[in-house]
């Protein structure tokens, strides 16, 4: 990694946090380093804000949960399962609901990179797998 990319690299950390509010990205803060960026024009402003998008984009997919399912989702399930997800990680998360049939049955959350799953149609793969 060049000198110029580390650096670059390092302007885009020092925004990240200061976009932070409670730990959670704010949309007024990330419009303040933009408008800043946009007036001060640092050195090799598009791999900054590459390296910005890039960390912005990863936090807040660490925030938001996708809750993937068959059928019927009852309406207090999803706050249920941001409450857990929010209490368990120490941080506020959101769910939105996604359906997907080829679940058959169950739920799958992805969260970030991590994804739980109790589908009829991950429990049958594993079977197929077995056999």
């Amino acid at each position: 990694m060049s000198v110029a990319s580390k650096k670059a690299q390092q302007l885009a950390r020092r925004f990240f946090q200061l976009s932070l509010v409670d730990g959670a990205v704010s949309a007024e803060r990330v419009s303040g380093v933009l408008e800043y960026v946009e007036k001060s024009r640092p050195a090799n402003p598009l791999a900054v804000l590459k390296a910005y998008h890039r960390l912005i984009a990863a936090e807040i997919a660490r925030s938001s949960a996708v809750v993937e399912h068959a059928g019927e989702l009852p309406a207090t399930l999803l706050a249920d399962i941001a409450a857990s997800l929010s209490k368990s990680r120490g941080r506020p998360i959101t769910a939105t609901e996604r359906t997907n049939p080829s679940l058959i049955a169950g739920l799958r959350v992805r969260l970030g990179d991590d994804v739980y799953e109790t589908s009829v149609a991950s429990q049958l793969a594993t079977l197929r797998s077995a056999v």
